[in-house]
C-alpha cells in the first residue's frame, strides 16, 4: 500500500490526532505534542559498561524533537515516560543537551515518569520538566506511560514501543508503528528515541498498525 500522506489523522470521538512520521502525536485542540520513550543517555549507558556507542545519538533525538517544537508550536510537550535511560547515562553533556533543548525551544515540559524514570524521580524535577508519577488526564484524554486498562476514557501510552513485521514477496520489513485498540480506547506510541528497541505486535480485529516508513504513516488493519 503506498502511502497517501506524510500524516495519518486518528478521530476518536471529538479527539483529533495528528499521527506524524516523525514518531510523534500532535493534539491540536490541546496544544499538546506527545512523545514517549525518548531514552536520552542510553549510549553513554553502554559505554559506562564498555560498549562503543557514539553519543550522537542523543543529539539526533533531540534536534528531531526541536524540529517538531518549531513546526507545530506546541503549548506542551508531553513526554509518556522514560525520558533518560538511567543514572549513569545522565552525565554533564546528556543533561546539558535536555537543558539547551528547553531554551532554545521555550516548550513547557511535562513527564509522567516511566519505569526508567521513577529511579530518577529527585533529579529528574531539576531539570526544568514537571513529574507525574501517576498518569494524567488532560482534555478527557489519558496520559500514561504503561497502558491504561479502563476502555472508558481514550488512553495514549507509551513502554511497549510497538513494531509491525510487513511481508510482501521475499521482502520483509520491521517498522515502528502508532497501535491502535479500538476495544481498548488505546494508543500505544512508538518509541521517539533514535536508539530504542521494539516490540512486535500482533493485530487483532479491528486494532490498527499506523506504520512509520520513509517519511510516511501508513496505516495497516484487521
Amino acid at each position: 500500500m503506498p502511502p497517501q500522506a506524510a500524516v495519518e489523522t486518528l478521530t476518536v470521538g471529538q479527539t483529533q490526532l495528528l499521527l506524524l512520521p516523525e514518531r510523534a502525536v500532535y493534539v491540536e485542540t490541546l496544544g499538546a505534542l506527545l512523545v514517549s520513550d525518548v531514552h536520552l543517555g542510553k549510549a553513554e549507558t553502554f559505554q559506562h559498561y564498555g560498549l562503543p556507542v557514539p553519543s550522537q545519538v542523543n543529539h539526533g533525538t533531540l534536534g528531531r524533537l526541536e524540529a517538531l517544537c518549531a513546526q507545530h508550536r506546541p503549548g506542551s510537550l508531553w513526554i509518556l515516560g522514560d525520558l533518560f535511560h538511567g543514572r549513569v547515562g545522565m552525565d554533564d553533556e546528556v543533561i546539558d543537551a535536555w537543558l539547551k533543548f528547553l531554551h532554545r525551544t521555550q516548550v513547557s515540559a511535562h513527564l509522567i515518569l516511566g519505569n526508567h524514570d521513577r529511579p530518577l524521580e529527585d533529579t529528574l524535577t531539576q531539570l526544568s520538566v514537571e513529574c507525574f508519577v501517576e498518569a494524567v488526564e488532560v482534555g478527557g484524554v489519558l496520559f500514561s506511560h504503561e497502558p491504561d486498562l479502563d476502555p472508558n476514557r481514550l488512553n495514549i501510552c507509551g513502554h511497549i514501543h510497538p513494531c509491525f513485521r510487513l511481508s510482501m514477496g521475499c521482502d520483509r520489513l520491521r517498522l515502528p508503528c502508532f497501535h491502535w485498540q479500538a476495544r481498548q480506547n488505546r494508543l500505544t506510541l512508538p518509541s521517539f528515541g533514535e536508539f530504542t528497541g521494539g516490540y512486535d505486535i500482533a493485530l487483532a480485529a479491528g486494532e490498527m498498525a499506523y506504520v512509520v516508513a520513509e517519511g510516511a504513516v501508513v496505516g495497516f488493519g484487521r
